[in-house]
């Protein structure tokens, strides 16, 4: 039985729960009584609300201003509440997809969510009619104050969308349509079932089993595993085609009633980011590439390879197929975490404690990993499948990152915790680099030292190239949908020419299916669910760097800067916290030496052995 420590700092023999605790939250699962009191209550809630924003008119004066202070609260309250079950949900079905009352629930849900988020925009056109005197007054009052970002952020973009009627037209419309199209994603992966040949039997895996097997050390697992992954994609390449095309085909139809002409407002105003700093970002990955590229040819020279393909580039360098318990990661994550912050340190030792991550290896699960947060009862929960592999080991400081920086909204109004998905990328990535950047300094031999170096430089190829691809594959897509709908075959083209551009064609092959078997393409809440990983990446390890120059005192920087991603864009949080300009390559190019630095490390540790 492993160890682990408890939250002070004391050795345990208890091995760690695999499964989470969700009756904690709602018991009962799909069939909780809880739940459907629960949301039978918030479904009468959001009713009043839609009654309540019906009566509401623009107020003349900062004390008719009142009613919208009421209405406010209510609408917080109900907003926290859908959170929360939404996020319920989502766990259930990601823990089982074959849960048919989970599913039915999500649609539920889905709806719920259109209903309020119409009430918001008829809330918001109250907001936008509004002079700016009385709107300037009546957001400097002792009770509003603190929303005043995110007001004059809903304010705005309600200028700058349809009529109120139109946009809750277009939500109730996309419940069974756009939403329905991207849920639809889930009925497929469910159907995936992959052989693999295990201790002389054949077993069927699910698509999540069978993506960890692709990232096995030994070869000949990772490419005939990758062969009948694409076949399994492929046979359902044109049910995935239908899906894409037609949630692409909404949004353009959307962004075109609205008068927006470029794919990237929509994304770009959700990262609360401007079109500048996107550029500037990638302009410097762009000129970064090359060292890439030597450290992608001199890791196929250290396999035997004339080139690495697909399946190659995730590879680690030891062959040896030995396992990372759960408990050991644990274990290590908490350890290297306290070296940074004793705050981040016992949040995730609490996390583990009290059962809050799903990591069990069995069938029937979602792939992927994610964080969803309950923020009607302060609790978060993680979803991953661990299998045991430095990466998993990742995952799972990623996910705790994203968990801790939940952790610290606690307190703040609810409106104001909702960051944007770059910032909230920002603290997992930098949870990331504190577990690796700590083993490689930590490593008790060269070849240790060497296989967690080069296992922190995936991540540098992942960002720069796997999401460059992603970024550059669904900027295209959406220009050629414009003209009608694309084939399963044209979008795989379009998959591959992306990958080839994005990895500077330094890969003897490479992933045609990827488009249909990634699940980021099918999430309807964020466009473009791809450049804000990277800008977290990066912008963690412009952090990283400056917590490195800066010692211990930076832990505390680093927690005002999360509680701050809820009510800033991005270039003012760096401004506000860091004094840098993110339009600029300044900053960007420090990160971008930081990972440059560590594969000139590597490259000159193995120059002998290749």
């Amino acid at each position: 039985m492993d160890s682990y420590y408890d939250s002070k700092g004391d050795e345990c023999s208890m091995a760690l729960q695999q499964t989470w605790d969700l009756d904690s939250i709602f018991p009962g699962g799909s069939s909780s009584p809880q739940l459907l009191s629960f949301l039978e209550t918030l479904e009468q809630d959001v009713q009043q609300l839609q009654q309540d924003v019906q009566a509401l008119s623009v107020p003349e004066t900062v004390e008719r201003a009142a009613s919208l202070e009421r209405f406010l609260e209510q609408f917080q309250s109900a907003y926290a509440r859908i959170r929360e079950v939404s996020a319920f949900v989502s766990c259930l079905t990601a823990q089982n997809v074959n849960d048919k009352k989970a599913v039915q629930l999500t649609g539920r849900v889905t709806s719920l969510s259109a209903t309020l988020q119409s009430v918001k925009n008829q809330f918001d056109n109250v907001l936008r009619g509004m002079n700016d005197e009385l709107w300037t007054a009546w957001t400097g009052t002792d009770k509003v104050s603190q929303l005043d970002f995110v007001l004059n952020e809903a304010r705005n973009l309600a200028k700058d969308k349809m009529s109120p009627e139109l946009e809750s037209l277009a939500l109730s419309l996309g419940v069974d349509g756009y939403h329905g199209w991207g849920e639809f994603y889930d009925t497929i992966v469910k159907k995936i079932q992959i052989p693999y040949e295990e201790d002389g039997k054949t077993v069927m895996l699910s698509a999540g089993q069978a993506f960890n097997r692709m990232h096995d050390p030994r070869r000949e697992v990772r490419q005939s595993m990758f062969e009948k992954w694409e076949q399994a994609w492929g046979d359902s390449a044109d049910y995935c085609a239908d899906t894409l095309n037609h949630l692409s085909g909404y949004r353009l139809k959307l962004y075109e009633n609205r008068g927006w002409d470029d794919v990237l407002k929509e994304p770009l105003a959700i990262g609360r980011m401007s079109r500048e700093t996107l550029d500037a970002m990638w302009a410097v990955i762009q000129d970064t590439k090359s060292v890439l590229v030597e450290y992608l040819n001199r890791k196929a020279k250290l396999l035997g390879l004339e080139g690495l393909s697909w399946t190659d580039v995730d590879a680690p360098l030891r062959t040896s197929a030995a396992k990372i318990s759960y408990d050991d990661a644990a274990v290590n994550i908490v350890e290297q975490f306290r070296k940074f912050s004793p705050r981040l340190a016992d949040f995730s030792q609490m996390a583990f404690d009290k059962s809050w991550i799903e990591v069990e290896d069995r069938p029937g699960k979602r792939p992927g990993g994610f964080c969803t947060s309950f923020p009607a009862s302060s609790q978060t929960r993680i979803f991953m499948t661990f299998g045991g592999t430095a990466s998993n080991v990742s995952t799972l400081a990623h996910e705790l990152g994203h968990a801790y920086h939940q952790h610290l909204m606690g307190g703040i109004p609810v409106l104001n915790q909702k960051y944007a998905m770059n910032v909230a990328e920002t603290a997992s990535t930098f949870a990331e680099m504190i577990v690796f950047d700590a083993m490689v300094k930590g490593a008790g031999s060269e070849e240790e030292k060497l296989a967690l170096l080069e296992e922190k430089i995936q991540n540098s190829v992942a960002f720069f190239m796997n999401i460059h691809a992603r970024f550059l594959f669904e900027t295209r897509f959406y220009d050629k949908r414009k003209s009608g709908l694309l084939s399963s075959e044209e979008i795989s083209e379009l998959m591959v020419e992306a990958q080839k551009e994005a990895y500077c064609d330094a890969l003897t092959s490479y992933h045609p299916h990827f488009w249909a078997s990634k699940l980021h393409f099918y999430i309807t809440g964020t466009p473009f669910y791809n450049f804000p990983y990277t800008f977290g990446y990066m912008f963690s390890t412009g952090l990283y760097v400056r917590a490195l120059e800066e010692g211990p005192t930076f832990a505390d920087k680093y927690d005002a800067l999360l509680q701050d991603t809820g009510v800033m864009s991005v270039e003012d949080l760096a401004k506000k916290h860091l004094d840098v300009d993110l339009t600029q390559r300044d900053f960007w190019q420090s990160a971008a030496d930081s990972c440059v630095s560590d594969i000139r490390q590597f490259l000159q540790m193995t120059e002998t052995l290749a």
